[in-house]
């Protein structure tokens, strides 16, 4: 048996943190003597510290680790790290966004601008003839998958779609979600498509007379600019209103592109001009 502090060197675990573990019930002292009161540990626990330590390094809660530690074995284990496993990935992602989005602050400010520039046209879009997918997917980021759908189902069906056809994505939320957003990739095609199944759809859209378009170069994070410069827009040009449902170009993307700062994004919104 070792007392506190010799337990303490032998395994480099400050006595408060071993204090802290019996608390926790995590790791309670082999013994504790009834007069002195002094806590007594065995080499046994040795091990078990070690496990309760790799797991709290790993992110894993008390109620983890006691969790785990009351479940050890193979199967258990395995499965919770790899749980942990994904929920660290999915917070190293969301912090990647945040560099990234720290990044362009800090170019903008070197560059004395907080913001892209780019200009807003006003055109006719004319109705177009496309095979469609339309999903609710988790969020924004999970349109890839869709187009990854939708040129592999093209593939499959040997379908002639003609190889610089016009993509877009239509979006039919009302408003902004951050989550469950329902999109629709399009692909415009030249002939009818009659043998459409397993959620694809062959439709026309509409013809749009004034569609307020914004172009925005560099990286999916610009696009935000792209959306200031249409309020902006919209802002000026008073005797128009929003009506419809956005629509969104990549021109060049990760699929034709490989430089980032070199994408082009065109971002669409329908308008209508205001009864007087």
């Amino acid at each position: 048996m070792f007392k506190i502090g010799e337990f303490s060197k032998l395994t480099q675990v400050s006595i408060r943190m071993l204090r802290y573990y019996d608390e926790t019930g995590l790791l309670k002292p082999a013994r504790i003597d009834n007069d002195s009161g002094y806590r007594y540990y065995s080499v046994e626990q040795i091990s078990l510290l070690h496990k309760i330590i790799f797991l709290r390094d790993t992110g894993f809660t008390v109620a983890e680790i006691a969790l785990a530690i009351g479940n050890w074995e193979d199967s258990f284990i395995t499965k919770q790290l790899r749980v942990k496993q994904e929920k660290i990935a999915s917070e190293i992602r969301k912090e990647q966004e945040k560099l990234k989005k720290i990044k362009i602050a800090l170019r903008d400010i070197h560059d004395e601008k907080m913001a892209v520039h780019c200009n807003v046209t006003l055109k006719s879009v004319p109705s177009y003839r496309v095979l469609s997918l339309r999903r609710i997917i988790p969020d924004y980021f999970g349109e890839g998958a869709l187009w990854s759908e939708i040129t592999r189902y093209i593939e499959a069906e040997g379908l002639a779609i003609p190889q610089n056809s016009k993509t877009f994505a239509v979006y039919h939320d009302n408003d902004f979600k951050e989550r469950n957003v329902d999109v629709e990739v399009c692909v415009v095609v030249d002939e009818d498509l009659h043998k459409i199944s397993n959620g694809f759809t062959f439709r026309e859209t509409e013809q749009i007379d004034s569609m307020a378009c914004a172009l925005v170069d560099g990286p999916y994070e610009n696009i935000g600019s792209a959306f200031l410069a249409l309020a902006r827009w919209l802002h000026s040009h008073d005797q128009y209103r929003m009506d419809g449902l956005n629509r969104q170009i990549c021109h060049k993307g990760p699929w034709n592109e490989e430089n980032a700062e070199c994408y082009l994004t065109e971002i669409q919104i329908p308008v209508v001009k205001k009864q007087i």
